[in-house]
């Protein structure tokens, strides 16, 4: 008895296009939304025409055929738009180039007028004062004056974050103070700043000018021992006690 030739199973060519339609679906995945809605037409025509030509029972070889068309389409379509997307990309880089110097620019304008408004008020004050010196009775009263002015100016710097740097009686610090002179007091302690000839100022924690100092340095032979400084600590504390008391006793 003869056997019957099976007919081709229609269902498995069916599932076949599908998983060769995988190929569409991963390009679109790769695009972002803008380029995808751009290829999906594109797509959606290629594999309705596929499956009218499976519909049809084409032969084997057409379909191939017109798979490999509708791939190529779709790929050069996928070339287009990165490419299209890269030509926007670019574009606005170089807008961002142009426009990021001019930024900068402006907020640097606008920070230098914050400072200058603020240094403002205090040069009112100055120019205030040296205007109406011929009315001041005393000398004390200038000073004083002078002195209120300095220190409105301390609080606009400390406003901005610039604080001065501290110097006499501080142990002398290279990355805050910069020695100008050395001398030598037996009485005090080595690498004590004597002097201050500037003063040093910092921006934010950031030295922007050091202090300019005298440092004492003493010699091996100057240098103090430890009941010498003792002593010497002992004296200096009797001495500041004997002022308060004459500062008390004359008042």
């Amino acid at each position: 008895m003869k056997k019957s030739k099976e007919k081709p199973n229609e269902e498995t060519k069916s599932d076949t296009g599908k998983g060769e339609f995988s190929f569409f679906d991963n390009l679109l995945e790769r695009l972002p939304p803008l380029g995808k809605e751009a290829l999906l037409e594109i797509v959606e025509e290629r594999k309705k025409h596929l499956s009218t030509i499976q519909d049809k029972k084409k032969d084997d070889l057409t379909y191939t055929l017109e798979l490999e068309k509708a791939k190529n389409s779709c790929l050069e379509e996928y070339a287009k738009i990165l490419f299209t997307q890269y030509q926007r990309l670019s574009a606005d880089y170089a807008n961002f180039q142009k426009r990021i110097p001019k930024q900068i620019a402006d907020n640097l304008a606008y920070e230098k007028e914050i400072i200058i408004k603020s240094l403002l008020p205090a040069m009112d004050n100055l120019e205030h004062t040296l205007q109406n010196t011929h009315l001041v009775e005393n000398l004390d009263a200038l000073v004083k004056g002078i002195n209120i002015i300095y220190d409105q100016m301390l609080d606009i710097l400390k406003s901005h974050g610039v604080e001065q740097i501290k110097s006499l009686g501080e142990n002398f610090n290279p990355s805050m103070h910069e020695a100008m002179m050395q001398m030598a007091e037996p009485q005090k302690e080595d690498n004590i700043i004597l002097q201050e000839f500037q003063k040093g100022y910092k921006l934010n924690g950031r030295v922007i000018r050091p202090a300019k100092v005298v440092v004492n340095k003493l010699t091996v032979d100057q240098i103090p021992k430890e009941e010498d400084k003792t002593n010497l600590q002992q004296q200096i504390n009797n001495d500041e006690a004997d002022d308060e008391f004459e500062t008390t006793d004359s008042e």
